[in-house]
């Protein structure tokens, strides 16, 4: 790590009375400097109540956009603005509308992990964390889950009494991950668990020791008196198992389980976004106002 460049992002931050945020999925030594990690609901609460003046977000860009709609009046840095999520985009306005004229009581559930335009279009937003406990809490028994369908119909299992009406969209990554992928690995090392991010096909959850969020993985993996671990998701979550772990040993499922998004933000480019005021998140009043009804009502619900 580039000590100087370290010391110089943390003077820049006190002057600046700024915070930095990273998702799990991001490089281990952004990690290290950041003043939260965690997951996209950890850091969406932690963006609603902060007394910064500036958020620099280091994750993709519907975590900028989530933490501008929450704090419509600071300052939202992205040290990479072109750090994007593919799924984020995975579901069209008009498939919404088409939906809500089918079915009067239909709730339109958004993960978290989507356009600023997608939640505006959305009645909750929600997690992979909080999503069982949100979908359950609501009152309507038609359920639009967009725009993971992995996501969708993992919580679709838990809660049988609700119809489930499933978009197309998908994570890559997670997507990519196949069970034949996990009997390998399996195989490989037969003394490890398995846990697996909902956001994985359910062949994959179907054969898994532990499904959960990536803070709820980091949770299980702490708590298990396990050794071995087989971690279907993002690789950038090794930083923490490993930091919290260090007598424990956790393998990838397939070599190329990475988001090359997350990994676009550098400490040159915090520094850098910091020192010019580079990489600015704005989203429009009119999408703001709609998408935080959403986005208040998941704060709300998940706690």
């Amino acid at each position: 790590m580039n000590n100087s460049l370290v010391t110089s992002i943390n003077e820049l931050k006190k002057q600046k009375n700024a915070i930095i945020l990273a998702h799990y999925y991001v490089n281990g030594e952004i990690q290290d400097i950041a003043d939260y990690v965690g997951d996209s609901f950890y850091l969406s609460k932690i963006a609603a109540n902060t007394d910064a003046d500036i958020i620099v977000f280091c994750g993709v860009s519907f975590m900028g956009e989530s933490a501008k709609m929450l704090n419509p009046n600071k300052t939202v840095l992205m040290p990479d603005i072109d750090a994007d999520c593919a799924m984020a985009h995975m579901c069209e306005v008009s498939y919404i509308e088409k939906v809500r004229k089918e079915y009067d009581d239909v709730a339109v559930v958004c993960y978290i992990n989507s356009t600023a335009e997608l939640k505006s279009y959305s009645d909750v937003c929600v997690t992979s964390s909080n999503a069982l406990k949100i979908v359950k809490a609501l009152p309507n028994k038609n359920i639009l889950f967009i725009p993971d369908k992995n996501l969708g119909h993992y919580i679709s299992k838990l809660v049988p009494e609700k119809n489930f009406i499933f978009n197309d969209g998908h994570c890559p990554i997670h997507n990519k991950i196949l069970s034949k992928h996990i009997n390998e690995a399996k195989e490989s090392h037969p003394l490890a668990k398995v846990l697996s991010h909902p956001e994985c096909p359910a062949e994959v959850l179907e054969i898994s020791d532990f499904i959960g969020s990536t803070s709820e993985i980091i949770d299980y993996a702490l708590e298990s008196n396990d050794k071995e671990f087989i971690v279907a998701t993002e690789v950038g979550v090794f930083h923490k198992l490993q930091k919290d772990n260090p007598d424990k040993v956790f393998y990838p499922v397939i070599e190329n389980q990475i988001c090359k998004d997350m990994k676009f933000i550098t400490l040159q480019k915090i520094y850098d976004s910091l020192l010019n005021g580079t990489g600015e998140m704005n989203v429009s009043n009119e999408c703001t106002e709609t998408a935080l009804n959403a986005l208040d009502k998941m704060l709300v619900l998940g706690k």
